[in-house]
């Protein structure tokens, strides 16, 4: 890891490793999934103002009215997928500044990730370069719609709630692939975890989570 990467403070290893005893407290227990979270440099995802608050358990905005997600969230939804199958190709709905891309990264051999918000698209792209990753690709999107050039999927995880799981994002998991997804209107949203079966589709309860909404467009 880089020098730049390792923080001091408020971002040091310290601060990371007391993150990661809070979500195994939480009920986060897959050791590989904590040991990314402990070991990936998420102030870097965020304005140098914030950086100081980068390992609280908790969201921080990130511009164009987005933000980056609870740690928590981002080890309970990446935990799901790991333990429910393969890992192989993974699609991201909502890329945003990067960072659940980049714990994607650490497990699957290929993600491809999707964004409507141009600018955020165009800062990630230079962020995954600088920080090596190269099994990563990004796409500027409209995220409702998937991106089905790449598909069938082992795995999607969605980081924007729609109030319903949209029908393009089913029909892009293979056989056995899953998608972890949050749903329905801001206050009251579900996370679920959908898998593909020859007989149809199975919806799992997660947690109660907040997301910003899945929009239309692009922006």
């Amino acid at each position: 890891m880089k020098a730049e990467h390792l923080g001091i403070g408020m971002t040091s290893q310290r601060a990371r490793d007391r993150l990661v005893e809070q979500l195994r407290e939480m009920g986060v227990r897959h050791p590989r999934v904590l040991e990314v979270i402990r070991t990936t440099p998420r102030h870097i995802f965020v304005d140098e103002a914030l950086a100081s608050r980068a390992y609280e358990n908790s969201a921080l905005p990130i511009g164009h009215g987005q933000t980056i997600s609870q740690p928590y969230v981002v080890a309970r939804m990446t935990e799901a997928l790991v333990v429910s199958g393969s890992m192989d190709r993974v699609l991201e709905i909502g890329a945003g500044c990067g960072y659940q891309t980049v714990i994607l990264a650490q497990f699957a051999k290929r993600v491809f990730s999707v964004e409507r918000i141009g600018a955020l698209a165009e800062k990630l792209r230079d962020r995954t370069r600088t920080l090596g990753y190269p099994n990563i690709r990004i796409k500027h999107t409209d995220g409702g719609m998937g991106w089905p050039d790449h598909s069938p999927y082992d795995a999607i995880l969605a980081a924007a709630a729609p109030i319903g799981v949209p029908s393009a994002l089913r029909d892009q998991l293979k056989l056995g692939g899953r998608l972890v997804i949050p749903i329905g209107a801001a206050g009251k949203q579900e996370l679920i975890l959908v898998t593909r079966l020859s007989a149809g589709y199975t919806e799992e309860h997660l947690d109660w989570v907040s997301f910003v909404p899945m929009m239309q467009g692009l922006g």
